[in-house]
Order: C-alpha cells, then sequence, then structure tokens
C-alpha cells in the first residue's frame, strides 16, 4: 500500500473505561479486544493493571488471546507499576509498556512537587525499568500540550537514549489549537536528535472539541501513531475519536497516509462497544450517529436524491452503517415525499404529489417527523379522494 502508515493506538479499554459508568468486566475487555484486533487495530492498551486485582486479571487475558495486535499496559513512573504490568503482558505475542511522567510545570510544581531536572532523571529511570522487561517501551510525557518546547525536546532526546521506542506528546488537558499542536510535533521532529529511533504519538483529548483535530495536525506535523477510541469515550469531554481520525485520513488521500483499519466494521464496533459500556453514541457524532447518513431539509434531500454525493461525502456502506436516510419533516420538500411514496409502492405524478404536499404540510407541522404510517394514510386518503368507493 502506497503511502505511509499511520498505526492505531485503541485505548477504549483504558482511558474509554474511564468514564463514569463504563467499567467493564474481564469477559467484556476480552470480547471487545478481539473484536478490535479483527478491525486492524495495532496497538491496543489493555489496562492500567496495576490499579485492581481486576484491571490485571483483564490485561493478563487479553495477552493471552491475542494473536497480532501489540498488548499494552499502562503506569507511572514506578518500578512496581512497571513490574507488575511486565507480569499482566508476560503472555502477549507483542507487549509494550506505556510508562511516563508528568512534564509541563504545573504538573511538575502542583503535583509532583518537583522540578524540571528531578522530572527529567525520572523520566529516563521509568523507561529504563521498563526495558528490563521488553524491548518495546512507549514514554508519555503528560500534559506535554502545555510543556516548554526546549524542556520537552531534552525529555524525549533522554527517554530515546534510554530505550523509548514509542515518544506519546499527550495534549493532556485539550488544552492546545491545531496549530500549536502540529508545531510542538514538528518541533521535536526537528529539534530532538534522535527522533529517528522513536514515532511520535497523539494522545489528544476533546476539552474544547479539538482532539481529532489536533491529532491530524500532530499526523501531518510528523507523529506516525495516533492514540484514540471507539466513539471518542475518555476521561472527562472524551479522546480522539477513532472512527474519525481513520475516515479523515482515508478521505484525504492527498496526505499520504494510510491505516491498518477495516472501516466497514467502524459502525459495528460502535454499537458493541456503546451497547456493552452502557454509553449511547449521540445521534449527530460524525460516522457512527444515527443521523450521520440522515437529511430532512428539501434542498438537501432534493440534491442526495439527484446525486448522493452532492451531501455525503462517504457512502454509509464504506463504514458499516445502514443506508442513507430521508426523513421527513416540515423542512422536506416534494421530492422527499415522492421518493418515499414510491419505496413504500405507490405511483403517483407530479400533480398528484402537489396535491399530497399539501396534506403533509399539515401533518408536518404538527408532528416532528412524518412516519410511514403516516405515508400510508395521506396516499390513502388521496386516492379515495381521486377514486370514491360507490
Amino acid at each position: 500500500m502506497s503511502g505511509k502508515q499511520v498505526y492505531i493506538f485503541d485505548t477504549t479499554l483504558r482511558d474509554g473505561e474511564q468514564v463514569p459508568g463504563c467499567k467493564l468486566n474481564t469477559e467484556e475487555k476480552v470480547d471487545l479486544a478481539v473484536r478490535l484486533e479483527e478491525m486492524g487495530v495495532d496497538i491496543l492498551e489493555a489496562g492500567f493493571p496495576v490499579s485492581s486485582p481486576g484491571d490485571f486479571q483483564s490485561v493478563t487475558m487479553i495477552s493471552r488471546t491475542l494473536k497480532h495486535a501489540v498488548v499494552c499496559g499502562l503506569t507511572r513512573a514506578v518500578q512496581k507499576d512497571i513490574e507488575v504490568a511486565a507480569q499482566a503482558l508476560k503472555y502477549a505475542k507483542r507487549s509494550r509498556i506505556h510508562t511516563g511522567i508528568g512534564t509541563s510545570d504545573s504538573h511538575i510544581k502542583g503535583k509532583f512537587n518537583s522540578n524540571r531536572e528531578d522530572i527529567l532523571k525520572r523520566a529516563v529511570q521509568c523507561v529504563k525499568w521498563a526495558r528490563n522487561f521488553t524491548d518495546d517501551v512507549e514514554f508519555y510525557a503528560e500534559d506535554a500540550g502545555r510543556t516548554d518546547n526546549e524542556y520537552l525536546a531534552r525529555i524525549c532526546e533522554a527517554v530515546v537514549n534510554a530505550g523509548a521506542t514509542t515518544l506519546n506528546i499527550p495534549d493532556t488537558t485539550g488544552y492546545c489549537l491545531p496549530h500549536q499542536y502540529g508545531e510542538k510535533i514538528a518541533f521535536l521532529v526537528n529539534n530532538v536528535p534522535n527522533i529517528d529511533k522513536a514515532v511520535i504519538s497523539c494522545h489528544c483529548h476533546n476539552d474544547l472539541g479539538l482532539a481529532t483535530a489536533n491529532a491530524i495536525a500532530g499526523v501531518i506535523g510528523g507523529a506516525r501513531q495516533i492514540e484514540c477510541t471507539i466513539n471518542g469515550l475518555g476521561e472527562r469531554a472524551g479522546n480522539t475519536s477513532l472512527e474519525e481520525v481513520v475516515m479523515i485520513i482515508n478521505q484525504h488521500k492527498h496526505l499520504g497516509f494510510y491505516t491498518n483499519i477495516n472501516p466497514k466494521l467502524l459502525n459495528p464496533m460502535s454499537r458493541l462497544v456503546s451497547d456493552t459500556m452502557r454509553m449511547p453514541v449521540q445521534p449527530n457524532k460524525a460516522i457512527v450517529g444515527s443521523n450521520a447518513f440522515s437529511h430532512s431539509s428539501g434542498i438537501h434531500q432534493d440534491g442526495f436524491l439527484k446525486d448522493a454525493t452532492t451531501y455525503e461525502i462517504i457512502n454509509p456502506v464504506e463504514v458499516g452503517a445502514d443506508e442513507s436516510k430521508i426523513v421527513l419533516t416540515a423542512r422536506s420538500g416534494r421530492s422527499a415525499l415522492a421518493f418515499r411514496l414510491q419505496q413504500l409502492g405507490f405511483t403517483f405524478n407530479r400533480n398528484d404529489i402537489d396535491v399530497i404536499y399539501e396534506s403533509f404540510l399539515k401533518t408536518a407541522d404538527v408532528k416532528k417527523e412524518v412516519m410511514q404510517e403516516d405515508l400510508y394514510e395521506l396516499a390513502n386518503a388521496y386516492q379515495l379522494q381521486v377514486s370514491p368507493v360507490n
């Protein structure tokens, strides 16, 4: 496949599970992990093993089960965390330890009551500990979005020298604007001497609704891994949405990137995660929302019925969604009404539709949506009007 691969790091089972009410048991986690691997996820963050016996068990079982994807466990820059993660991951065919520490002045002073030099030493130490167990170590510079770029570059150079193979540059608070985040990644590409020995990863939060835009800006700036979740689940306002970044990369082929994700599994996966985590998907959610391929405005409906590409840049079949829907409301026009009546088996000419449309508008003004049974009533009433029963 031509182009540069962007690795998809799915953290639905770790960061996504941090949403209140979305806690999963081991069986649910393993089932979702298998489906995520089938969909083409490259790296699957299975959990935070030291956080609880349940999470340790889940990471262990996922490690035993997956055949192709890298199984990743999260840790703090704490030796015990790393040792426990290594224990949980020991059965994985391909394992990764994800360790790190906060690097912004806000975290260094407010969270750790420390200083930059001490944090730099701790960053290097945690990577060295992790390298005792695996040669696939990812370092996260928590709150990198608000970290001074020069200091962040120093941290990155030091942890790569210590053995880190992936550098996670999180916009932990969702603060960055897309151009700022993209420039931060580009700065690291141009100013970390050993950057060629590591993959830069984007982990963006959605506090300002910019997670997807920031992740794509990061890739354009030089990152080659995106950390994301199904349906954008995650801490607070959520994470970068997997389905969104995958389809942006698919649609904008001129960018020169590709992923291993099978897009036809995006909607089935979204529904499975929604059902399993008991977290509904908002109807207007991009790619996987119930309204993502629905048309209710008359102007849109008329254009869509003439040529679907006028209002749909993605064929719903491409992402495993149900077929496009023409939803009838008071904003709908005659062409949409005629189309829906034809779907029900009625054949009316233009004059017929003009007459039925007047009755349709009266119904539509009363109801939020004109349903199938309403159309039958309107059509049958018109037929009785023009061909009364003797």
